[in-house]
């Protein structure tokens, strides 16, 4: 298989700058603008719609992450998903592997209806299994899909390294 470096590099910032916010105290860390308008409660919720399952939300992002699901299949649980992510996705989950975030561990907390209507915000806690590594914290979105839920296309191109960024000067 050939990586691009520029992919490979990406996914592995990706993977660091998740590992080292980890290690920082929540409360010495202002709370960036994006964080807040994620876990902004001011969306009226659907009436007589539930809010999703823990279970419905973590398993889009263990797919996602998982290695052995191949990255066509991934595709459809990004919002707006094309072929263009395949390589993003495939990077995604080698890049959590090879920095011992595997087997991965997801939580889904603080679930709430998001600013986008039917959409929802939700606390992602991601760990590895059997490690010591400091699990990471990032607020998501997730929009209804006919099967269930995917990772909104806003959360997946901040969580996601992008391909078409430039490659760095070399």
């Amino acid at each position: 298989m050939r990586r691009t470096p520029t992919a490979v590099l990406s996914a592995v910032t990706f993977v660091a700058a998740f590992g080292l916010s980890g290690c920082a105290p929540d409360a010495a860390s202002p709370e960036p603008d994006a964080t807040r308008a994620l876990a902004t409660p001011s969306a009226v919720a659907p009436e007589a719609t539930p809010l999703p399952a823990p279970e419905a939300l973590t398993a889009v992002v263990l797919a996602l992450a998982d290695p052995s699901v191949p990255p066509e299949r991934k595709v459809g649980l990004i919002q707006y998903g094309t072929a263009e992510d395949r390589p993003v996705l495939q990077n995604f989950a080698d890049a959590l592997a090879a920095n011992g975030y595997a087997p991965l561990t997801v939580q889904a907390g603080d679930i709430a209806w998001a600013p986008q209507p039917g959409d929802v915000s939700a606390t992602m806690t991601l760990g590895a299994a059997e490690s010591s590594l400091p699990p990471f914290v990032y607020p998501m979105e997730f929009s209804p899909s006919r099967d269930g839920w995917q990772l909104a296309r806003r959360s997946a191109d901040q969580l996601l390294p992008l391909v078409s960024s430039p490659a760095p000067p070399g």
